[in-house]
């Protein structure tokens, strides 16, 4: 079939709107929709037949499956790595659709598996540290990412959106009567207070 068709979308359409109808089809049939259904071969082949048609478009457009900044990984013109470890591109295509469906835990183990440390994969490791709210981790595996391949917007764009995030957090705990110097003391209270304790006991 037309991998256009398979996703209900026109081959004139944008990435934007072909990743939307993607992730629309993925969620709607999602295997945790199925458990226990006498669906659930028919589910998990039409997922298949999904997953298949996005792939092919990508391919055919030269595209790494459009993600960008932010949460819902907008436009982009970066593209895979070729990295020669034995885990490589479509690896990696595997851990961008578990990541956008929610499948942390099997994108975190994909990628550890990998043999291969390319920027691809250092991107996606941040990814995943950003959507389990590990921002300091995920800064680091960003800035490395675009270290290694400094024309990548998509690296770039991704780790502009995280680093201006964590300035916003830190603005408004500024607003909230939060000092660098003040967080410095209290840390420094407990301490002195937890050794006092230890003393005593």
């Amino acid at each position: 079939m037309n991998p256009y068709e398979v996703l209900g979308v026109s081959e004139n359409a944008t990435d934007d709107q072909i990743r939307e109808a993607y992730k629309a089809l993925v969620k709607k049939y999602h295997p945790d929709k199925y458990q226990n259904n006498p669906l659930a071969d028919l589910a998990e082949d039409k997922l298949q037949e999904i997953n298949e048609a996005y792939d092919e478009i990508m391919k055919r457009r030269g595209s790494s499956g459009g993600w960008g900044s932010g949460n819902s990984y907008g436009s982009s013109s970066g593209g895979y790595s070729s990295g020669a470890g034995s885990h490589g591109p479509a690896d990696y295509m595997q851990v961008r659709r578990h990541i956008d469906s929610g499948n942390l835990g099997e994108a975190e183990a994909i990628l550890n598996r990998s043999s291969d440390r390319s920027a691809e994969w250092f991107f996606l490791s941040g990814v995943l540290s950003t959507r389990k709210g590990w921002y300091d981790d995920a800064v680091n595996k960003l800035q490395t990412a675009c270290n290694m391949d400094p024309t990548n917007r998509e690296y770039r764009q991704h780790l502009t959106a995280i680093t201006g995030q964590n300035v916003q957090y830190q603005n408004t705990a500024m607003g909230q009567g939060y000092r660098n110097d003040d967080l410095c003391c209290q840390a420094l209270q407990c301490y002195i207070c937890a050794d006092c304790c230890c003393d005593c006991i």
